[in-house]
């Protein structure tokens, strides 16, 4: 039985019904797939587990704060114990040659299809819409304009993988034999059982296109989503799943990350991808042996070339970018600009007053401030006061947490704030390793450079072991070069308008210069993290007639 069939409660869907859904007219009810309402979340509310098709309570829950004010939120599970080897099993339940591949359920490549096309339709909905984009601020009080950017690119790109798209993405390539008969076909296959883990700043976009790329290639998929946003992808698989997605292909498990390394220690995933710390990641690698794809931490850069534009309107969409980069969702992205190189010719334009005009329109209010949840003020005050004990180092701007707001302690609630240096000083080791420490949270280092020191600035790029996004801001195409061919980021934007933040779902986006660097959004990224090379030799003959058996050599 195709998986539509087996899934879909509604297949024959009328040509009315279809042309209407296309227009962005869903015709499904929120009601009837949804469990939550994102304008009332009191705490009463549990998260479920999602193993072998089935949604389940688990016997032991917390409770999640509301990020805003600390009143109880959600319930999320507990999982331990007894519970996880249902996990387990499910996970290796799934043979090496996976739910599907190019000579096994071959149906099942368009099939995957048309549920990225109806999912796509459905996040097209404006109730849709904003029932996710509530919900997501409700968990990452990021503003309105990001919440809905994150659910745009998901439509988009479910839309770029519809249809024979996925059927694409096992495209295979063949080559003439040494004789008659004789030919090499190279095959893109799955895993198997694989793992996905991810991080809370992008609680849509990263989970869903991570483990439906996964899906894609054939393999099944255990997904983790941090357990402070994963109300979001609850949601949106039970929304999924009324698009036709099989409820057996991606099990969702909430619980401690230590609990979750346990798992996969014990049943060994065949591939698992993880994007977060890179402490963590390190450790992964080791436990899981090598099976894993990364993108670990961004400690990105931004270099403004010695060419200062002489419009108005150029240098003040520089100043707002780079603004931008640097604090929107308070600077909680692992593309975040965290360090400006700015040449001196900047210096005289009042660059670095003009950012901090720009960062001090920020508020809470219409959350182009929020919640910094990974880092508490008392940590961000502890390495403000370390970058300012270095010689030469002083504030630019900001440096105080805000005030008049009812954000827990456990959370970090700060004035977007920039220290600034000259190149000179990252030369010495201590302050090289102090300077370029990631604080995930509203803050960067302004680094200024003049001609004599390039050369000092291209040995600081080189140092820094984060190898995320950068951009070069410049239109001389002499400086730009000059910057690509001595640095090895995986996404850079170079050009007067280049940016670190906000890549489309037609980028790549990843780290570069690691062989278990991850990627995603791209056809290129989903082969390279989710399939193996597979290569068929035909050799069929005809044998020659003349043949006789040879010495043995």
């Amino acid at each position: 039985m195709s998986l539509l069939k087996a899934t879909l409660p509604r297949t024959n869907l009328s040509v009315h019904r279809l042309s209407r859904s296309v227009c962005g007219q869903f015709f499904y009810s929120i009601k009837e797939w949804a469990t939550v309402d994102p304008s009332d979340l009191d705490g009463n509310k549990c998260v479920e587990n999602l193993v072998n098709g089935t949604w389940k309570r688990s016997s032991d829950y917390k409770t999640l704060q509301d990020p805003m004010n600390g009143k109880p939120m959600l319930r999320l599970p507990d999982t331990k114990g007894e519970e996880l080897k249902e996990f387990g099993r499910s996970l290796l339940s799934c043979p090496s040659y996976g739910l599907h591949n190019p000579f096994y359920n071959v149906h099942r490549y368009a099939e995957l299809g048309q549920v990225n096309f109806q999912l796509a339709v459905a996040l097209s909905d404006p109730d849709v819409i904003n029932f996710f984009a509530k919900l997501i601020q409700r968990v990452t009080p990021k503003s309105k304009e990001q919440c809905i950017g994150e659910i745009t690119t998901c439509r988009k790109w479910l839309q770029s993988f519809s249809g024979d798209q996925v059927r694409n993405l096992a495209k295979s390539f063949g080559l003439p034999g040494d004789h008659n008969g004789q030919s090499s076909q190279g095959y893109s296959f799955p895993f198997g059982p694989t793992c996905v883990i991810t991080p809370f700043n992008f609680p849509m976009e990263i989970p869903l296109i991570q483990s439906i790329s996964s899906l894609l290639m054939g393999n099944k998929v255990l997904l983790k989503v941090d357990e402070k946003v994963s109300v979001v992808m609850e949601q949106l698989l039970r929304l999924a799943h009324l698009c036709g997605l099989p409820k057996s292909n991606i099990d969702f498990i909430n619980c401690a990350g230590p609990v979750l390394n346990n798992l996969l220690s014990e049943f060994q995933p065949r591939m698992t991808l993880f994007t977060g710390s890179q402490s963590i990641a390190e450790k992964l690698s080791q436990d899981l042996l090598g099976k894993v794809r990364i993108e670990d931490a961004g400690f990105d850069w931004k270099v403004l070339g010695p060419d200062v534009p002489t419009k108005k309107e150029e240098f003040e969409f520089i100043v707002w970018q780079s603004d931008q980069d640097a604090y929107g969702f308070s600077g909680q992205k692992c593309s975040a600009q965290s360090m400006l190189f700015i040449h001196e010719n900047w210096l005289k334009t009042g660059l670095v007053n003009r950012l901090g005009k720009q960062a001090a329109r920020r508020t809470l209010k219409d959350f182009s401030l929020c919640p910094v949840l990974t880092w508490n003020n008392d940590r961000i005050q502890r390495h403000l006061d370390a970058c300012l004990a270095v010689e030469g180092c002083t504030l630019a701007f900001g440096g105080k947490p805000l005030t008049g707001h009812s954000i827990p302690e456990c959370y970090g609630a700060f004035q977007p704030t920039a220290v600034q240096v000259p190149i000179r000083v990252l030369e010495d080791p201590k302050n090289f390793d102090i300077l370029t420490t990631e604080l995930f949270g509203p803050f960067q280092v302004l680094v200024t450079y003049e001609d004599a020191t390039e050369g000092v600035m291209l040995d600081v790029l080189e140092s820094m072991k984060a190898r995320l996004t950068a951009a070069v801001v410049s239109n001389d195409i002499l400086f730009i070069n000059k910057i690509l061919a001595r640095t090895t980021n995986g996404t850079i934007y170079v050009g007067r308008r280049a940016r670190t933040t906000g890549a489309p779902q037609q980028h790549w986006f990843g780290p570069c210069g690691d062989p278990r660097a991850a990627g995603i959004h791209t056809a290129e990224a989903i082969k390279l993290c989710w399939s193996g090379h597979r290569e068929v030799i035909t050799d069929v003959g005809p044998v020659d007639a003349d043949f006789v058996v040879k010495t043995p050599n």
